[in-house]
């Protein structure tokens, strides 16, 4: 008797084709969160996007458009291959990073102009440009970029949508979405409070891993409902890019300001990714000296959350049972004090190196 051929596993995260919105349902999305840091080889390249209390269409598209810009010019030049090498003070910096853009648009779908005039204010540094293309061009151009920085082959858009939203204020958003899903051609997912003015938007259960899914148990919240207080203001948030400080954080920015010139702080990695054991979930480490076994974490305002804290307190356990030392600052911390900061982690660095408690990075993966 011949069995049905096993169904294919789908991906948690393959909930929605580009092009189209739809609600996740069933997730908090600081749950979403967790389970996308780091992002998970094969999901698209997501971008959270948390909207200001007043809320009109117009702005939302303006606003997004603004800081899809932002997040492409941060994110220069991991989408723009053999930009590392040039620097802006040089003479012929913009009109060789021209030539790349333009070299990489005649081998794909990007509009040479956009691209160009991208790659050149990414060089620059300059944000809240392109506004003399067409926002679709932009929205279209944006949303590649992007998921080229993370080597993914889409990009997706997580819209949170806050409790107690005005049914105007919903329409507003749902309709900014389908447009940026419809012209830049990208997934859009909504994840938060429940939709109640629009009815048309497609609805996704959403199944996270069994270790997500305790978390929330474990926490006592409702996987439904977020339990944080969200990002201020109207804020793109995206992931960091392994071997750097993430760009967007001011405190991760300014502490590698301060290692920089120190001798003992050589060997540090910025937002690796560690996979502690084939079936755990991996982590994602702020700032690492995996040889010393010395870990620094620098936590935002996400933080607070209770899934995330209870998250950090999870993850915080295993690492410690690996033989690592864990150190967690806050970005207040680090912004006004580096300083003592740095003292810290120089100290644990020394003590962990005297007394021998580290270990070869080869070693440690054979061991685990």
């Amino acid at each position: 008797m011949r069995g049905d051929s096993a169904s294919p596993v789908v991906a948690w995260w393959a909930v929605g084709p580009s092009g189209q919105v739809t609600f996740l349902d069933g997730v908090a999305p600081e749950l979403l969160r967790i389970a996308l840091d780091p992002l998970p080889v094969g999901a698209p390249a997501v971008v959270e996007f948390h909207v200001a209390d007043s809320v009109s269409l117009r702005d939302v598209v303006d606003v997004l458009l603004v800081e899809l810009d932002r997040v492409a010019i941060e994110l220069f030049p991991a989408w723009l291959p053999g930009a590392e090498r040039l620097e802006s003070a040089h003479s012929l910096g913009p009109a060789a990073v021209r030539a790349l853009a333009e070299g990489v648009a005649a081998r794909s779908e990007n509009f040479r102009p956009f691209l160009a005039d991208l790659a050149e204010r990414g060089l620059r540094g300059q944000c809240g440009g392109g506004a003399a293309f067409p926002a679709a061009l932009r929205a279209s151009g944006l949303a590649r970029v992007i998921a080229d920085a993370y080597g993914r082959s889409t990009s997706t858009l997580l819209i949170v949508v806050p409790e107690g939203i005005r049914q105007s204020d919903e329409r507003a958003l749902v309709a900014a979405g389908e447009w940026l899903a419809q012209y830049g051609r990208m997934a859009v997912w909504l994840a938060g409070a429940r939709l109640q003015a629009v009815d048309h938007i497609r609805i996704a259960a959403v199944v996270l891993p069994d270790s997500l899914t305790q978390l929330a148990v474990e926490s006592q919240d409702r996987i439904g409902i977020a339990s944080e207080g969200s990002l201020p203001g109207s804020a793109l948030r995206f992931a960091p890019l392994a071997g750097v400080p993430r760009a967007d954080s001011h405190a991760e920015l300014k502490l590698e300001r301060a290692l920089s010139p120190h001798d003992w702080a050589q060997g540090r990695q910025w937002n690796r990714t560690f996979e502690w054991h084939l079936l755990g979930k991996q982590y994602r480490l702020d700032l690492c000296w995996l040889v010393d076994g010395v870990i620094v974490e620098v936590d935002g305002p996400e933080h607070r959350g209770r899934l995330q804290y209870a998250d950090d307190r999870r993850r915080d356990v295993q690492l410690q049972l690996l033989g690592h030392s864990v150190l967690r600052f806050t970005n207040e911390q680090v912004l006004s004090d580096v300083g003592a900061v740095t003292a810290r982690i120089e100290q644990l660095l020394r003590t962990r190196r005297a007394a021998g408690q580290h270990r070869s990075e080869e070693r440690q993966h054979a061991d685990h």
